[in-house]
């Protein structure tokens, strides 16, 4: 817990201290995720999430070169997530904290149905607040992040839904009244990326090959579970970043250390990733913990598998990719497909 309170204390600290950043551009997301991409509307149906990402930490210091000794402190408090560089001559660890504001939704498969259905899935609803810390070298990333909110008709994912089909002009769902009951809800996440080389195949005007692997961790209310996986991406001039993240916890990757806001070249590539995780527990099948709801028997082994493209140019990121999500929990009919989009912006305060 002490170690939790320091990540907490360090985020909410190095915040105050943004002012006196001037070189380094903050990094700006923007995340959704939706399965009208796929032309459906169920199961895991919206989620959006907004990010800032800083500028390396060890860089706050005031006009004349002072670093501010908490910083100093604290990183030392937080040493335990940080990679061991190769070699400590050449791959310093830097530091970045990660600000990140969200919602997720899920609904059964019958829209039109008003009563609960046994067979399928609860409505449910999360809206959180996270707080995460990035340590990396040049070719590992250790990101913690821990998230905390509600699950409940107070994550406003009814209102949000149905604002959103009012404007498409879509029909309402008509359950939201046996949705998950009001309760608090939190998500501390652990995962480690690994960049395995990149291999320039000379041909076609120099493209690039790489292999990302990352493996991790969650525990909470939320969910808890282990994961695994790899992204493979092939294109011109590979961003020296660390993949295209899903919203997965834990997923903002691109530092905006790694790409100055001044790059003017243009990136563009494809990639394939996969994400395996053996579940321990899911509110948003298993129902309520703290008070009686409905649920369904969540499967232990649940995997994502995405195909698409990404690409940078000066300030602006961006990225699209479709995503095929096994069945999550015993009835369900079929796998899910829904697509996910990101825009990332660097700006220098």
């Amino acid at each position: 817990m002490k170690r939790c309170s320091g990540l907490l204390a360090y985020c909410f600290l190095v915040s105050s201290a943004v002012h006196a950043q001037d070189e380094e551009p903050w990094s700006f997301n923007f995340f959704l995720e939706n399965d009208l991409f796929a032309n459906t509307d169920l199961n895991y149906t919206n989620g959006v999430r907004f990010s800032s990402i800083s500028p390396d930490l060890d860089s706050f210091e005031d006009p004349n070169g002072h670093k501010y000794p908490w910083v100093e402190k604290l990183n030392g408090i937080l040493a335990f997530v940080h990679p061991d560089p190769a070699n400590p001559n050449t791959d310093p660890v830097n530091q970045n904290m990660v600000i990140s504001f969200g919602q997720l939704m899920f609904t059964p498969t019958d829209k039109f149905r008003t009563t609960l259905d046994p067979d399928d899935r609860p409505y449910a609803g999360y809206l959180y607040l996270g707080l995460g810390y990035h340590a990396r070298t040049g070719d590992t990333l250790h990101s913690t992040e821990f998230n905390f909110g509600v699950v409940g008709p107070g994550a406003l994912a009814r209102q949000a839904q149905n604002l959103v089909h009012d404007i498409g002009g879509w029909e309402r769902f008509a359950g939201w009244d046996n949705q998950l009951k009001n309760e608090p809800a939190f998500q501390l996440v652990f995962e480690r990326k690994h960049k395995n080389g990149t291999i320039n195949l000379g041909v076609l005007d120099d493209i690039e090959a790489e292999l990302i692997t990352h493996w991790g961790g969650s525990i909470g209310t939320v969910a808890s579970y282990v994961n695994l996986g790899t992204e493979f991406r092939l294109g011109w001039d590979l961003p020296d970043d660390f993949g295209t993240s899903t919203l997965r916890p834990g997923g903002d990757n691109n530092t905006p250390g790694l790409t100055r806001s001044d790059d003017s070249r243009i990136r563009l590539h494809g990639f394939i990733a996969m994400d395996g995780r053996l579940m321990a527990n899911n509110v948003f099948l298993d129902g309520n913990y703290f008070r009686s709801s409905h649920s369904v028997q969540r499967r232990e082994t649940v995997a994502d598998i995405a195909a698409g493209i990404a690409g940078s140019w000066e300030k602006l990121r961006f990225s699209y990719a479709h995503i095929y999500r096994t069945k999550e929990f015993y009835g369900q009919q079929e796998g899910q497909f829904y697509g996910a989009f990101s825009l990332s912006y660097l700006y220098q305060f």
